[in-house]
């Protein structure tokens, strides 16, 4: 209740400040009020769907107040940097005058209009911008291509592609025909196998059902393999009993199964090509801070040789930097998901690559390389919670192995 207390004075208090910026255009009390009243409305409708609204399945209406509150915050806090960068700028000048002795004045209203109007201005970009992510963004599939390269590749396995997807979030798809146009994208990448790295569903088994039919046209020439992620285990709901939690669970490794993958449960396979090998290692979710730890790297690899070509799969990036970079096992590739790069950011390949969710992760997106081991974090393929993307855009991944140096 403190905390809902505290996240209410704050809300109010930008939002008055907010208001700085619309008073030159907002006339009467009437307009005042309607001000005020919408950003009540948003916020009171926002904790109603969560306090009242069933989790297991995000409705409409709460994507609808999702989106809306997104939209308020972030273009209230363009307006609020600007007019601050204002009031700043005019205690600054006003301090002048005031040491300077003299009587000009420097309150004018007309230069704090022209600045209200700048910022209202720029106000609108983030606007449109997740208007846009909403509408079109959450479906806006890239392939990114990258090559990789390994001195102890085995031969038969250079130029081997995989292709990885993760996180689909099943139960917060609206239109079957963009997934099955992504599905058809990731089966035109011709990879020799695909890997997902978990998070099938948002909560429950059955969201799965609806899109069973789609995601059984993904082909590989050496097969489908994947792993389970956080929400896959249905932890984020309230259950009947454990036994129900345990059979959704049962439910999701039958799917996963009836539409071709091959599921990895702390455990391996290998993929064989003209007398040579490399090992894929599968592991249950294990992610820092308080998220499921069932992941049994040990485990994974009984009867895998240290001197095994690895590909690790593993949900949670965190994983890797806490017990895989320092294992006394060298894991060539991991692949992860999980992060989503937080669905919103900015990303310009060659200039800039970041998202708030950097403050969280340290390995959030794409490519990383430590101590002669790589990661991939993928972005995701669905999305949750907010129902759109904003500069990060679902993703497929495809990678080639290579054998030698970056340089030969």
């Amino acid at each position: 209740m403190i905390r809902f207390i505290l996240f209410i004075a704050i809300v109010i208090a930008l939002d008055i400040y907010a208001y700085q910026a619309f008073r030159f255009f907002v006339k009467g009390r009437i307009g005042t009020i309607l001000y005020f009243l919408i950003t009540v409305l948003v916020i009171g409708g926002l904790f109603w769907q969560f306090s009242t609204g069933d989790r297991r399945q995000w409705s409409a209406m709460t994507q609808f107040f999702i989106v809306t509150f997104i939209i308020m915050i972030v273009s209230k806090m363009v307006l609020i940097v600007v007019m601050f960068g204002e009031d700043g700028f005019r205690s600054l000048e006003g301090l002048y005058y005031k040491l300077s002795g003299k009587n000009t004045s420097y309150t004018l209203p007309s230069r704090r209009k022209f600045i209200s109007q700048i910022a209202l201005g720029l106000a609108a970009i983030p606007f449109a911008s997740i208007l846009y992510g909403v509408i079109i963004g959450r479906y806006n599939f890239k392939v990114l291509k990258y090559t990789l390269h390994f001195e102890d590749l085995p031969a038969a396995f250079d130029g081997y592609r995989i292709t990885q997807i993760s996180d689909i979030h099943s139960g917060s798809f609206d239109n079957k025909e963009k997934v099955a146009y992504a599905v058809n994208l990731i089966n035109e990448q011709a990879s020799d196998a695909i890997l997902f790295t978990g998070d099938m569903v948002n909560n429950e088994a059955k969201e799965m059902e609806p899109y069973m039919d789609v995601f059984d046209k993904l082909t590989a020439k050496d097969g489908k393999f994947s792993v389970l992620g956080n929400h896959d285990y249905g932890d984020y709901v309230s259950w009947e009993s454990e036994a129900h939690q345990e059979a959704n669970l049962d439910r999701l490794k039958e799917i996963q199964k009836e539409i071709g993958f091959d599921l990895i449960l702390n455990d391996h396979r290998f993929l064989e090509k003209d007398g040579e090998r490399i090992a894929l290692v599968g592991v249950e979710n294990w992610g820092a801070g308080g998220f499921k730890k069932a992941g049994d790297l040990n485990k994974a690899i009984t009867n895998v040789s240290s001197d095994d070509f690895k590909i690790l799969l593993s949900h949670d990036p965190s994983h890797w930097e806490h017990e895989v970079i320092e294992h006394k096992d060298h894991f060539h590739l991991t692949l992860s998901g999980h992060t989503h790069g937080m669905q919103f950011g900015i990303e310009i390949p060659g200039w800039i690559k970041w998202s708030p969710v950097k403050w969280r992760y340290k390995h959030w997106a794409g490519i990383y390389k430590e101590k002669g081991q790589y990661i991939n974090v993928n972005r995701g393929f669905g999305y949750l919670a907010f129902p759109g993307r904003v500069g990060i855009w679902p993703e497929i991944t495809v990678i080639e192995l290579k054998k030698g140096s970056e340089t030969t």
